[in-house]
């Protein structure tokens, strides 16, 4: 059984309000106990254990749990840089733009995709991503589908079928027709691969009745509902994944009083993709609205060619904080815990006894610096299940 101990903690991030004040549960002067990939102990560095294989002094900086990115779209081909340029130019943002990834995407070699995942998953860790989500939506054909699942299976468990991102141009006179094809062979292809399904209920994408068909018949199968819901502008999407069950909406940047409600009462997370509003121009999500209403929030980067396209929570708990009113803390939350609860994950996004080794070293003495010193690297150090990660 091999053993690490990080002490000299001079802010500790454990996100349990039974360890320290807060959602955050800070814990200061700390140290924690690492075996064989799980969090052993976590308490006062003048209490910490003595014998370990190795030890690592924090030097009074602050340790926090690894970033849960519970929303990214991470296998593709292809470049949208002149779309953004465009978009800074003058040009609407609508969901247009997903059909020239699709074609790139259909054209390019398992090598080609594999290889940029695998770049984009490094991206995620070298800024303290530990955990990260992967959906598919630029095949939009059963083997396209499933092989992008199955190359995102390589880099993480987390895996997302999002068949239901648009609707194709070879269905375009006949959308129901291939909302039959998602719920159906499609489907069939994809849900051995895939924790999660996926659909992009909205304006130019799904409705809701579709969209409640192709969730529902993803749930008989075995996986768990999610929603892009309410992102370029009030629609179902909120209601969709009240009704079905949903781990999370995604986006929510357009609700009402009672989209609000049924979130807080459903218990589904609500998660909100700052990057995707950086890069469109487009008002923020209201986090203060939803925090005061009491609903769970996460933050995560939306990671994908056309609308967002960054890895990097770091900047997105900036944008949380600064543009969508959240305090630092509640940012950092939403960014690890909430994340774990959009993912359905109680091992992950806290540093407490059992649950797994991913945690973050800082270049700061406190978490606050995220924030505080946005486009600054702050990451000094990563462990994904107690191996250095970095």
């Amino acid at each position: 059984m091999s053993a690490f101990v990080v002490e000299n903690i001079g802010e500790l991030v454990t996100n349990d309000p039974e360890i320290g004040p807060g959602v955050t549960g800070i814990l200061r002067d700390a140290a924690i106990v690492v075996e064989d990939g799980r969090i052993a102990w976590v308490g006062p560095h003048a209490s910490r254990p003595g014998p370990a294989d190795a030890r690592l002094d924090a030097a009074g900086r602050a340790v926090i749990p690894g970033f849960v990115d519970s929303h990214a779209h991470l296998v593709f081909a292809g470049d949208r840089g002149a779309e953004f340029a465009a978009r800074m130019a003058g040009a609407p943002y609508g969901a247009g733009g997903i059909a020239s990834t699709v074609a790139a995407t259909r054209a390019a070699g398992d090598t080609a995709l594999a290889a940029t995942l695998e770049r984009l998953v490094r991206e995620a860790r070298s800024s303290g991503t530990t955990t990260i989500e992967c959906k598919s939506g630029y095949g939009l054909t059963p083997a396209d589908e499933a092989r992008s699942l199955e190359i995102a299976s390589r880099a993480t468990t987390e895996t997302t079928f999002l068949g239901a991102h648009v609707v194709p141009a070879e269905y375009a006179a006949d959308p129901d027709r291939y909302v039959d094809l998602v719920c159906g062979e499609m489907l069939d292809a994809c849900a051995p691969l895939a924790r999660f399904v996926d659909v992009f209920c909205e304006r130019g994408a799904f409705d809701r009745e579709q969209s409640l068909a192709v969730l529902r018949a993803g749930a008989a199968k075995g996986l768990i509902p999610r929603v892009h819901a309410n992102q370029l502008g009030p629609g179902p999407g909120v209601e969709v994944a009240a009704l079905v069950g949903a781990a999370s909406a995604d986006h929510c940047s357009h609700l009402s009083a009672i989209d609000i409600d049924t979130l807080r009462d459903s218990g589904i997370v609500a998660t909100l993709l700052p990057g995707a509003e950086f890069s469109t121009r487009s008002p923020y999500p209201e986090a203060r609205r939803l925090l005061d209403a009491g609903v769970t929030v996460a933050l995560a980067s939306d990671c994908n060619p056309g609308s967002s396209y960054t890895t990097n929570l770091p900047f997105c708990i900036a944008l949380g904080v600064v543009a969508m009113g959240m305090t630092t803390d509640e940012a950092l939350w939403a960014a690890t815990m909430g994340g774990a609860r959009a993912l359905c994950r109680g091992d992950i996004g806290q540093l407490v006894v059992g649950a797994r080794a991913d945690l973050v070293l800082l270049e700061a003495p406190s978490h606050t610096h995220i924030a505080y010193r946005p486009g600054v690297d702050l990451i000094a150090r990563v462990w994904k299940d107690g191996v250095d990660a970095s």
